[in-house]
């Protein structure tokens, strides 16, 4: 395995590199992103069960505690897969990046690995994307939206 080190090599290998590392961005973007949705699902969650030990003697209470609470499950389940999906796209395209620069300075022919794990790290991304939106519908359900009409009092 010969190595090119000359200028012109090193940097047309930057530059075949470098268009990855944006999709990094977007992926690291978005992991804080569903990190803090987590955070705010455990913190409910730790709410929800702290209400329902406070609230054993009203059946109706327990019972929308631990409704909220399944649901709260489900969230948090999937927010974890979508942090697993994007570390694994992350990681996938780190490899794209290490690969085509490899391939680039070297006269390894790598290109069919680099393609198949910026796919790979693509269609990681894509069900981290279907996770996340599994689970802002699942938030979106838990709104209620209802406030008793306020009572009339004529005077």
């Amino acid at each position: 395995m010969a190595i090119a080190l000359d200028a012109t090599t090193i940097t047309h290998g930057i530059q075949l590199a470098v268009a990855p590392v944006f999709f990094l961005t977007a992926v690291a973007g978005m992991i804080g992103a569903v990190a803090g949705r987590l955070a705010r699902i455990i913190d409910r969650a730790r709410v929800v069960e702290e209400r329902a030990r406070t609230g054993i003697d009203d059946g109706a209470m327990l019972q929308r505690a631990h409704h909220e609470l399944r649901e709260l499950r489900k969230r948090g389940r999937l927010a974890n897969g979508c942090i697993a999906l994007l570390t694994c796209c992350g990681f996938l395209i780190g490899t794209t990046i290490v690969l085509l620069f490899v391939g680039e300075i070297s006269d390894t022919n790598s290109s069919r690995f680099a393609l198949f794990s910026f796919l790979s790290g693509v269609v990681s991304f894509l069900l981290a994307l279907l996770c996340f939106l599994a689970e802002t519908v699942i938030a979106a359900r838990l709104l209620n939206f209802y406030v008793p009409p306020a009572s009339t009092d004529p005077k």
